[in-house]
């Protein structure tokens, strides 16, 4: 942007110097120009006092010392067609001239001055040559001067668009730095409050955004680490119940609340302390999620099909995560499809990194593509397990996609992992 704004400027003042600079580079040729013609018209004037008197010896020696003296060489034409002077050609503006007109014409190599003297009744002609080097003498070096004031001034314009794009865009390319800081996270991160008043302003409410987010996360996260710390009480609860059952009854309850707790456990901490992103092994944490969940679907009377590649097969999130998705993933087809429906969890390497997990029901299949924004359940849930697992797949560089399950039927979800 410094650039194309250093270019904008130079544009601007190369076209205000042009259309200053053409017009002074005219008029300084046409005031040289004249200024030699002026100075030839003094030298013809001095002699018309001494060529209207008639008195040629007197013409002659006058001309002569001028031609001696002056750098404009000075012809008289006599009306009997003598010459007085230097010699030069008799054009058609002298014949105009010997007629009683006095001009200024131009020649193939410069201009001739001419008056027209009266001698005795008869016309004799006074001509003052200027030369093409006399009339653009001084020209080159006024024109070299004011090119060299022209570059001077587009310099200084850079120079001063430069700096000016250094003052604005600094500071914004250190706002933009801010904010991607802060999209990545980095809730630390503030603005400087620099540059002209308007950037300083934004500066300002970036910072004030920022505390404001930081002060919702911090609130938001006490919150679930509250609600979380509240179910603990039912936990304990659901425990010394258990102790009530007998011992066949007994272990899968067990189990089940030992489940529970270990995800209140893990909501709290990550609630109070934010982890990084992680990684596991996918091989290991669908298998044990398949293998917890194969319990409920032998009371249900569920066909459970299973084919998972041979680990390791790491993949860009943590176990907790993955398990969570495979949770949200299983417990949808429990949720959404009848009693004995079949269904099958399969785990395969993705063709570059990671695994792509299957989960495919012969089920009614899904209603609709609400199902996947967050909030939204078909099945009077919270919808929040599709949602899960999405973010999951997205947190690892993949994506969760649907389509129909085997021979058409049921819906087939796949969480494809970074």
């Amino acid at each position: 942007m410094r650039a194309r704004l250093t270019l904008l400027v130079a544009a601007t003042a190369s076209l205000i110097l042009l259309a200053f600079s053409i017009p002074m580079a005219i008029l300084l040729r046409n005031s040289a120009a004249q200024h030699a013609v002026d100075s030839a018209e003094q030298e013809g004037q001095s002699l018309v006092t001494i060529i209207s008197s008639g008195d040629r010896a007197a013409a002659r020696t006058a001309v002569d010392t001028l031609n001696a003296n002056s750098a404009y060489p000075v012809t008289v034409f006599w009306p009997d067609g003598t010459l007085a002077g230097r010699d030069a050609p008799r054009s058609n503006a002298v014949d105009l001239a010997a007629r009683g007109h006095s001009i200024t014409a131009e020649t193939a190599e410069g201009r001739e001055v001419l008056f027209s003297v009266n001698v005795d009744g008869e016309t004799a002609v006074i001509r003052v040559h200027v030369t093409d080097d006399q009339l653009g003498a001084g020209v080159a070096r006024s024109w070299l001067l004011l090119g060299a004031i022209a570059v001077l001034l587009l310099g200084f314009g850079l120079l001063l668009a430069w700096r000016l794009a250094r003052v604005i865009l600094v500071p914004l390319n250190d706002l933009a730095a801010v904010s991607h800081r802060l999209a990545n996270g980095d809730l630390e991160a503030r603005a400087d409050a620099a540059g002209p008043s308007e950037l300083r302003n934004v500066g300002t409410a970036l910072n004030t955004l920022a505390d404001r987010i930081k002060e919702l996360l911090e609130a938001e996260r006490e919150r679930v680490a509250d609600l979380s710390h509240r179910l603990r009480t039912p936990l304990t609860v659901l425990k010394l119940e258990t102790e009530a059952l007998g011992d066949r009854e007994r272990e899968p309850v067990e189990r089940a609340v030992a489940d529970v707790e270990r995800a209140v456990n893990e909501a709290i901490r990550d609630a109070r302390n934010p982890a990084e992103a992680g990684s596991c092994d996918a091989a290991a944490v669908v298998a044990e999620r398949v293998e917890f969940w194969s319990a409920l679907a032998e009371d249900t009377a569920r066909e459970c099909r299973v084919r998972l590649a041979p680990g390791p097969l790491p993949v860009a999130l943590s176990a907790a995560d993955l398990a969570a998705a495979m949770d949200s993933l299983l417990a949808n087809v429990f949720a959404h499809t009848p009693d004995g429906t079949p269904f099958e969890v399969r785990l395969t390497p993705r063709y570059d990194t990671g695994a792509t997990v299957d989960v495919a029901d012969e089920g009614p299949g899904l209603p609709d593509l609400g199902v996947f924004q967050r909030g939204r359940s078909e099945g009077g849930s919270t919808g929040l397990g599709l949602d899960i697992a999405r973010r999951a797949a997205a947190a690892s560089g993949g994506q969760l996609v649907f389509g129909q399950g085997p021979g058409g039927r049921g819906a087939l979800i796949r969480l494809e992992l970074g």
